[in-house]
């Protein structure tokens, strides 16, 4: 794998692009999620299409999905503009262009009726140009993980420690450190969480079921009122349906709807306020949706258009669904006690990953 490091990765960069890709994400996301209530017939037809293009997925038992930017160096370079005379460094934008977040899972039952106890296995892998920068996978009792940290850290700008700064004996870690496999015991993670955060590592942050329908009924109703679709014609086994919007007024509108079940929502989801919305870009956003042999296949956004320096440029962020990928428990993987993750690791975060 290589291994050459990349230019370093300033702050600016990371709030910038951060800050546009979640939000372009989270309206891709918003689309897809709620697009059974439109207004005209032909709205209606066209939402319902994406409708039941999510659901086939749903009836899958694996899957596969690669959000990624379909960009060229130089047009992140531009799109990211100087912040106190330093720009985007031109071997991140390389990087970043060609950056791949896939994350595959495998149920014994279809996926939109599976629960927590169904799922059989979970992986995800990030990519760039140069290789795999890291990859995780959850199958049977263990936690699998890789890294390349000579490329992560060129990224980040600053030195990666390597096996020969190591105490002897942890040989887990040192593995590790070398980009091999390693593993952990998944009990030994959740108990690790638990004692981190006093909440239990298989509980989900996510509302109740009451709660999801008021968000999606509310969501729904602002859809209905701002956003448009129509089918963009097919071509081949693939149809494309467009749906625009209005960004800010329905940043705005989805928000209001929220607010007064903010009550009802996990700890720590604040909602943005009305002045917190009041610099998102009022201008005219559309999202693409691609679907194939009745599946959704594609969502697009191009973050291009939301950005002041977005003239002439694309770069669109697209999510793609797909088979999944290899999840198998790595061969040869060693195993690494958490003791040797002195200070703390990433990956024993919670989130979604740990919570099935």
């Amino acid at each position: 794998m290589p291994s050459a490091a990349v230019g370093p990765l300033q702050e600016t960069d990371i709030s910038a692009i951060r800050t546009t890709t979640l939000t372009a994400a989270g309206c891709a996301a918003l689309l897809l999620a709620t697009t059974a209530a439109c207004g005209t017939v032909q709205n209606l037809t066209a939402g319902q299409k994406i409708e039941k293009a999510a659901e086939k997925l749903g009836e899958q038992k694996s899957m596969s999905f690669e959000l990624g930017l379909d960009a060229k160096p130089d047009a992140l370079t531009k799109l990211a503009g100087e912040s106190e005379g330093e720009g985007m460094p031109p071997a991140f934008a390389k990087a970043l262009a060609g950056a791949r977040v896939s994350i595959s899972v495998r149920s014994k039952k279809p996926l939109a009726d599976s629960g927590q106890k169904d799922f059989v296995g979970m992986g995800m892998k990030v990519s760039i140009p140069d290789g795999v920068l890291a990859e995780y996978r959850l199958s049977g009792d263990f936690m699998y993980i890789r890294a390349d940290l000579k490329v992560l850290s060129g990224l980040m700008g600053f030195p990666a420690p390597t096996a020969k700064d190591l105490p002897k004996g942890q040989k887990g870690l040192a593995k590790a450190l070398d980009g091999e496999w390693v593993k952990m015991r998944l009990s030994d993670v959740e108990k690790a969480q638990k004692s981190a955060t006093g909440k239990d590592s298989k509980s989900s942050g996510s509302p109740d079921a009451k709660t999801q329908q008021k968000v999606l009924k509310a969501v729904q109703g602002v859809i209905s009122d701002d956003v448009t679709f129509r089918s963009a014609g097919t071509k081949g086994d693939t149809e494309r349906i467009v749906a625009k919007a209005s960004f800010r007024e329905l940043l705005t509108d989805v928000f209001d709807k929220l607010r007064p079940l903010a009550d009802d929502l996990p700890p720590g989801a604040e909602l943005p306020t009305a002045k917190d919305l009041k610099d998102a870009p009022a201008k005219k956003v559309a999202v693409d949706f691609s679907i194939t042999n009745g599946a959704l296949s594609k969502v697009s956004f191009d973050l291009a258009t939301l950005a002041p320096e977005g003239k002439g440029v694309k770069a669109p962020l697209v999510l793609k669904f797909g088979s999944a990928g290899d999840i198998s428990a790595p061969s040869g993987a060693t195993e690494l006690p958490l003791d040797e993750f002195a200070g703390g690791a990433p990956f024993l975060a919670p989130g979604p990953m740990t919570d099935f």
